[in-house]
């Protein structure tokens, strides 16, 4: 309790004032109504559009001028993207989608690292009424040709490296792919001089932009149009495409300002990566949307750069996970001394348990603590938080957004929400574990899963969203994550579906079958193990470990791939014949599930 005084004393006296100053206020007042009346909606009552929202809406009033992107290559000079400059290339890009006969509603994916051709394409792409799938630029190229498949991708954005690295190889399995537009270096204020190498069966980004015009009339977009297909993994099966609205936005633009505590003139830092969902909906749409600068770096995480982006840039607000922050713990807190972090205001994590020693290390090292976020692909925007308003108690997962209704349903042995005697849900008690489960609906709800409404109905009981993530609720309304109710994997905070990893293993000649579980890892909370037996006349050793693991790493990417394979000729089963996840995970010693919000990113 001395640990929670301390961050309630230095909490209440901070001398900014937070958006919400009272929690309880906010909640009692709060409707979504409300908060979609505070969005501009496209001109002429033509309804309500992402593109406009975060882009078009500034650029034509007195934020114009005001940058947007702030873009930190890997190597070479910064440069700045102001709203104005990006209304202006999205619109070429439109335009540009417009002239190669992408029509409303076609898919596009974006392949990209964090650059400003990223923003430029998604909010475009939105604009012309598509709907975008951003990809993890460190997928290899299976998990990108099972998306690129699943999704219907009529158009593809990337880079030249990534083309010919990872979708040149599967190009031929994908049909529906009409056009790839590749892109290279950043956009700079004037014409875009340089261009990409040209390669056979792409087109070039700048050479199509330079031919379009630069103006664009978004056209009617009903608020329940289909805008975003986000891509989560799952136990069983292909991944899954949650389908998002363009409604959504009021989600984001509301959770920006009460989460995270966004205001105009803020330098905001999101490090999740653009191919998972917070690094497009909290790195692209909902500071956008609230008209902040956003710094977009494009380097990998680096402890002394990371520092030195906070200090030179001047963040004000950082979103990151928590596994970077225990990274940072790692270099040691001397590195931090020597950065001068006294504009960083607000820090906020997502992805995975943000533990009580990593709160008090951020409040210590870093001069504010961490507030936890909880939130999922499917919920599309955060859903339990830790308030600028509120006090932190350290490993909590905070408390419901005002405009959610959130509690924790009780179950039974065999994992069955209970029921009352009138057939309502049972909510578990104060102090119990149970199903973290909401009340729909919410504007950034998900509003299925792609070709696979049966999943999708299964997500819902009695009247609630079931997360598939297991809490409890404390007496005053806090949440804490307990784990997950079913085998996704979360290393780094990028989830992981068993399946995916144990479907390419097998296509490995020596692998007759396989089964993969997560194994705790003091710093990526968990890591992708590997079970395989083998076809007859292959031997288990070394060098056959090291081929299924190079394997296995080529075809999935590092992200995914196994970081540990045993060979066992005994996989056990179930009565129809499935490998039985939970028996491995009992072989492991002290084997503890971990995990949190199915949210998908890395540091």
């Amino acid at each position: 309790m001395e640990r929670f005084a301390t961050i309630r004393k230095l909490r209440s006296g901070n001398a900014s004032v937070p958006n919400m100053t009272d929690y309880v206020t906010e909640r009692a007042r709060f409707s979504w109504d409300e908060a979609r009346r505070s969005l501009d909606g496209l001109p002429g009552g033509q309804g309500l559009n992402i593109a406009h929202e975060t882009v078009d809406r500034h650029a034509s009033g007195g934020r114009r001028s005001h940058v947007a992107l702030r873009c930190l290559p890997r190597h070479g000079a910064r440069t700045e993207v102001s709203y104005g400059e990006l209304a202006r290339r999205s619109s070429q890009f439109a335009n540009a989608l417009d002239g190669l006969g992408v029509t409303r509603a076609d898919r596009v994916f974006v392949l990209m690292p964090r650059t400003s051709w990223l923003y430029v394409s998604v909010i475009g792409a939105l604009k012309h009424r598509c709907v975008v799938s951003p990809l993890f630029a460190a997928f290899g190229p299976e998990p990108i040709r099972e998306r690129l498949a699943l999704g219907g991708a009529r158009v593809l954005v990337t880079t030249p490296d990534l083309y010919r690295q990872r979708v040149a190889p599967i190009r031929r399995l994908l049909p529906e792919l009409r056009h790839v537009l590749v892109a290279t270096s950043e956009l700079a204020a004037g014409p875009l001089r340089e261009t990409a190498t040209a390669i056979p069966g792409t087109l070039d980004m700048a050479l199509l932009l330079e031919g379009a015009s630069d103006t664009y009339v978004i056209g009617h977009t009903d608020p329940e149009d289909l805008a975003l297909i986000h891509f989560t993994s799952g136990t069983s099966g292909p991944p899954k495409g949650a389908l998002h609205v363009h409604d959504a936005i009021v989600s984001h633009d509301a959770t920006a300002r009460i989460a995270l505590d966004l205001r105009p003139d803020d330098v905001y830092w999101c490090t999740a990566d653009p191919g998972w969902v917070t690094g497009t909906s909290y790195g692209i749409v909902a500071p956008l949307a609230q008209g902040v600068t956003s710094v977009v770096d494009e380097g990998g995480f680096d402890a002394e750069r990371w520092y030195g982006v906070l200090e030179s840039e001047g963040v004000t607000v950082w979103y990151t996970s928590p596994t970077a922050l225990r990274m940072l713990m790692a270099a040691g807190s001397e590195m931090a001394r020597g950065h001068d972090l006294s504009r960083l205001r607000f820090v906020a994590t997502v992805g995975e348990p943000l533990g009580p020693e990593v709160v008090v290390w951020s409040e210590d090292t870093l001069g504010v603590p961490a507030h936890d976020t909880w939130w999922q692909t499917e919920t599309g925007a955060i859903m339990v938080a830790n308030y600028a308003c509120m006090d932190i108690r350290p490993g909590s997962m905070g408390r419901p957004f005002p405009g959610v209704v959130a509690t924790v349903l009780a179950r039974d042995d065999q994992g069955n929400v209970l029921l009352n005697a009138d057939g309502t849900a049972v909510e578990a008690e104060a102090g119990f574990d149970g199903e973290l489960a909401m009340r729909p609906s919410w504007p950034s709800m998900f509003r299925g899963y792609l070709g696979d409404d049966e999943r999708y109905q299964a997500c819902f009981s009695k009247g609630w969203y079931l997360t598939g993530d297991l809490a409890r609720r404390d007496a005053d309304g806090y949440f804490w994550f307990v784990g997950r109710s079913d085998d996704v994997i979360k290393s780094a905070g990028h989830l992981i579906g068993p399946f995916e990893v144990e479907s390419v293993l097998m296509e490995h000649p020596a692998v007759a079958e396989a089964g993969v579980i997560g194994i705790p890892d003091p710093m990526a909370g968990e890591i992708v193990k590997a079970f395989v037996s083998l076809e007859p006349g292959y031997e288990a050793g070394d060098d056959l470990r090291l081929e299924l693991l190079g394997f296995a790493r080529k075809r999935l990417g590092p992200t995914m791939a196994p970081r540990e394979i045993a060979f066992d000729q005994q996989l056990p089963h179930t009565a129809s014949g499935k490998v039985m996840r939970r028996l491995l995970r009992s072989r492991e010693p002290g084997l503890a599930r971990g995990g949190t919000a199915t949210t998908e990113e890395g540091p």
